[in-house]
């Protein structure tokens, strides 16, 4: 169900209800220039995650500073995207299921649709739908590179199964998927350096392979916002998949030499106790702020600390700061960004203090 919204454009943060997504628009804007700059020069495209911000809205302002397209990880969110006019979309997962491959049949009509396979089974299963809609289907073979999830060997296992995409006359072989997820995190820059460079090294062997046997990848897609900088200018990725750079979470600050870009998502919360004065409780708990990556941090408030969370409360300690007032509403920077955005309805978004804007997060809670 679709919530009211907890704002109105016009009226100043501080009486926007909460819990809310505050998206501060000058910091959002920044991040999606910054990233645009950044792969101009290297050729490379980008094809942003869709499953952080689960937004046509978002998606559109990507593409409107040159990203490519999309990517999704399920079938609902590509449905969203492309009835949001999102015409380029990417699920970049494997879909199994008759139901779901019929979905993106259909889909494939009002835009341009393509999805991943690791196993022959899965691309039978696929050639089944696309035959049964009339429609050619798009396949890229997914490998893995270290991530340790989905993804068929490099090497001649995926050539292999690249031939049987190939020779479907109701499928078209797409590329290569080589998503490095574990890498994203490594907090170190050498460690993450040496992850991605193994897998360029192993991907750049699997289309030179891929091109011996004639066929050629017209996209071969991964990075995050971790390690986008490396894929980039790997001269073997033709597209980067980072989504949580247009929004900056603490997981990601906490790398080493962190991405270039500046937090521009906040969990705005107000303080509704202050039973002791070394704490105060917020009304943001684990509904509020998953806690997957790590608790939330209080922005621009030294000397608070977000400690415990239960379902509806978020205990505040407060090591050497001023302990906020009853009522007064804080900032917090979500630790993961694409969960916590998948708890709420809409983005408010704020300039210079006032509600500018409000966007519906339409793919909230799209799993199907």
């Amino acid at each position: 169900m679709l919530q009211r919204p907890p704002a109105e454009p016009g009226m100043r943060e501080e009486e926007v209800d909460t819990p809310a997504l505050i998206l501060d628009l000058d910091a959002f804007e920044a991040n999606l220039d910054a990233m645009a700059a950044f792969l101009a020069p290297t050729g490379t495209k980008l094809r942003a995650h869709a499953k952080t911000h689960k937004s046509p809205v978002v998606a559109l302002q990507q593409m409107r500073r040159g990203a490519v397209g999309q990517c999704v990880q399920k079938v609902a969110e590509a449905e969203i995207l492309a009835w949001g006019g999102v015409p380029d979309i990417l699920v970049s997962n494997e879909v199994v299921s008759p139901r779901k491959l019929a979905r993106l049949a259909a889909l494939s009509t009002i835009s341009k649709v393509a999805l991943c396979a690791d196993d022959a089974a899965g691309v039978a299963l696929i050639e089944q739908a696309a035959e049964a809609a009339g429609r050619r289907m798009t396949v890229l073979v997914e490998i893995d590179v270290g991530a340790g999830r989905c993804g068929v060997p490099p090497g001649p296992e995926a050539v292999a199964l690249a031939q049987r995409i190939a020779g479907s006359p109701h499928l078209v072989f797409g590329g290569l998927q080589a998503y490095h997820g574990r890498a994203q995190h490594i907090r170190s820059p050498e460690g993450r350096a040496e992850a991605i460079g193994s897998a360029v090294e192993q991907t750049r062997r699997t289309v030179e392979q891929l091109r011996q046997q004639g066929l050629d990848c017209a996209i071969v897609g991964g990075a995050g916002t971790g390690t986008f900088r490396h894929e980039a200018t790997s001269g073997v990725f033709t597209e980067i998949q980072a989504g949580s750079y247009a929004f900056m979470d603490a997981d990601y600050a906490a790398n080493e030499d962190a991405p270039p870009f500046r937090h521009a998502l906040f969990l705005l919360s107000q303080v509704m106790s202050t039973p002791k004065p070394a704490l105060a409780v917020l009304d943001a708990g684990h509904k509020a702020a998953p806690t997957d990556s790590g608790f939330p941090r209080v922005w621009q408030r030294p000397g608070l600390r977000y400690a415990g969370a239960s379902d509806e409360h978020g205990n505040l300690v407060v090591e050497g700061g001023q302990r906020p007032d009853l009522g007064e509403k804080l900032r917090l920077v979500p630790a993961h960004c694409d969960p916590t955005i998948d708890r709420y309805d809409w983005f408010v978004g704020v300039r210079n203090g006032r509600v500018e804007c409000l966007w519906p997060i339409a793919a909230r809670g799209a799993m199907a």
